[in-house]
């Protein structure tokens, strides 16, 4: 049974959101505080959490903080943020801080739910990928589907579940040009229309990873007006 922290400070809506998702057969975890999802997490009970949804709008410390707490600690959390408002720039920020997906308040059962089950499979490793145990190495990036780690100039290079199954898919076609779309289906599992903040949020903190210089990217590049492809060049 997966278990789900659920960090949101007003009690009604943690309440209710806790109720659906042990409907719908998950453990739940709850935090009102960022201070206080982040000692959960360093304890016993955090060892059993799988996925974190957390509100931006937060008491003491703010979510985009906790979020990147959760970044320093571990890359393998996926976190799913909750935001009162489509305001661009808390969404914009809210990703450039680690989070995987967003959702806005308020946020349908059926939604959530959906958001939570594509996040948690993203999560899994790929059985495609497992069963292909090419090592592709360029340069110094050497990507290993077989183990599903990234090292970069000998140093492994930790990609929450997001950015790893990002740089897989791109590199498994090197030269074709995904669009966002496509990118939005096949890494975050999004069947309906998805927001390409998404995607544009993930690739910058990719490449400020996997890349020597991020503003001009060697292995992630754009194809203005289209999407992205994978070099080198």
């Amino acid at each position: 049974m997966p278990h789900v922290l659920l960090i949101e400070d007003d009690t009604s809506v943690r309440d209710g959101m806790e109720l659906v998702l042990r409907r719908h057969g998950y453990g739940v975890e709850t935090a009102a505080t960022g201070e206080e999802a982040l000692a959960l997490l360093a304890g016993e009970r955090g060892a059993r959490v799988e996925l974190a949804v957390l509100d931006l709008m937060l008491p003491g410390m703010d979510g985009f903080e906790v979020c990147r707490r959760i970044r320093a600690r571990t890359a393998a959390l996926p976190v799913i943020m909750l935001t009162a408002r489509g305001d661009d720039r808390d969404i914009v920020a809210g990703l450039e801080a680690g989070a995987d997906d967003y959702v806005v308040k308020p946020v349908t059962a059926p939604v959530l739910e959906a958001r939570i089950r594509a996040a948690l499979r993203r999560a899994e490793p790929s059985l495609r990928q497992r069963a292909d145990a090419d090592v592709t190495d360029l340069a110094g990036l050497v990507i290993d589907r077989a183990g599903l780690t990234v090292t970069r100039n000998g140093t492994p290079v930790p990609l929450p579940p997001t950015e790893l199954r990002l740089l897989l898919e791109l590199s498994a076609s090197p030269g074709r040009v995904f669009t966002r779309e496509q990118l939005l289906a096949s890494v975050w599992d999004h069947t309906f229309l998805g927001d390409s903040r998404l995607v544009d949020a993930a690739v910058g903190r990719l490449r400020a990873k996997i890349e020597e210089v991020p503003g001009r990217p060697r292995y992630v590049q754009t194809v203005r007006g289209f999407g992205y492809r994978f070099g080198p060049l």
